[in-house]
């Protein structure tokens, strides 16, 4: 028998993309989304090719009734629904609180109540400032560190830390059988360029020949994952026994400025684009805060799962661009 697999935010970016690698791998699985940053175009080939082993259910996890009914029809949950993006978070913090700790509460409850797996996706944010107070990468048993309450940017940091610290109170209480994942700035295409999204901004700016807008002065530095390898991990680390009760990184450990980001996009679009600087206060006003790098150790994901790849950047922007129906270079 096939599993049944429920993925919430199913028809967003990730899990758009997590949803067709799990029906390639001969499951059944149902999408929860509500669509606010998901679409029904994400998933709409999915619909099309895999008859009834892919359905959409338009629902939200603020809704306990809804996630409870789709979660008892599943034999395993991979939880990805949530507030995502900068620019949602700094616009509607409230709105971002409610949905990533209520939501999650609610997903937690009902897999809990019907003896569920769950793989949480978490984010890198939980490390809060750290990744700029120190040279080492950042491992998954590293202290976090965030700003003041008053910086809004660290309302989803604490977010997703106390959605973590839920998960592993349902397993000490309850026995549930939960994986924590930390995800790193995952890329590819459909993306969306909304929400503060740098790499589909950047595409969508020089493909137009409009400037390319680097927040701060671009020496900040990110390590930009392929939504394909992160997809990879998240279901491996699901089969993974090994991985039960654990908190893990998942991302790429190459880091790049943002500044040189730009550049490497103005020239696989081959675009005349040029790159402007604006200070972060004129684009999300107040209470909002920045970290010079975040680069995490991947030490633990690969001693669970074994190989990991970490493409280049350069052939992740070169993939973004085609599928966005640009030209790129061939280097």
């Amino acid at each position: 028998m096939p599993l049944r697999t429920l993925v919430t935010g199913g028809a967003g970016f990730i899990g758009s993309h997590l949803c067709e690698a799990l029906v390639a791998a001969g499951d059944e699985v149902v999408a929860l989304d509500n669509l606010s940053t998901g679409s029904r175009e994400n998933v709409a080939l999915l619909t099309e090719r895999s008859g009834k082993r892919f359905r959409l259910v338009q629902g939200d996890i603020l809704d306990a009734a809804a996630v409870d009914r789709a979660v008892a029809d599943a034999d395993r949950v991979f939880h990805l629904a949530a507030a995502v993006g900068v620019r949602l978070v700094m616009e509607r913090p409230v709105s971002t609180i409610i949905t990533n700790t209520r939501g999650t509460e609610h997903v937690l409850d009902a897999c809990t109540r019907h003896g569920r797996r769950v793989l949480l996706a978490s984010s890198s944010e939980v490390y809060g400032k750290m990744g700029s107070m120190q040279d080492a990468p950042l491992g998954e048993s590293d202290d976090w560190r965030l700003g003041a309450t008053t910086i809004r940017r660290w309302s989803y940091a604490c977010t997703k830390a106390l959605d973590e610290f839920l998960a592993f109170a349902h397993a000490k209480e309850s026995g549930l059988c939960v994986v924590v994942v930390r995800l790193f700035n995952t890329v590819g295409p459909r993306q969306s360029p909304h929400y503060g999204m740098v790499i589909p901004a950047f595409i969508d700016a020089a493909r137009s020949g409009r400037e390319l807008i680097v927040h701060g002065d671009g020496t900040q530095t990110r390590c930009f994952n392929s939504v394909h390898d992160a997809v990879d991990a998240l279901v491996r680390l699901m089969n993974c026994a090994e991985a039960t009760g654990e908190v893990v990184n998942v991302g790429s450990d190459r880091a790049v400025s943002i500044g040189d980001l730009a550049a490497l996009v103005i020239r696989a679009c081959r675009s005349s684009s040029t790159i402007q600087l604006q200070p972060y206060s004129e684009v999300y006003g107040g209470g909002f805060e920045d970290m010079a790098r975040r680069t995490p150790s991947l030490a633990k994901l690969r001693g669970l799962i074994g190989t990991v790849r970490v493409r280049p950047i350069e052939e992740i922007i070169a993939e973004m661009i085609t599928s966005a129906g640009g030209s790129m270079t061939t280097r």
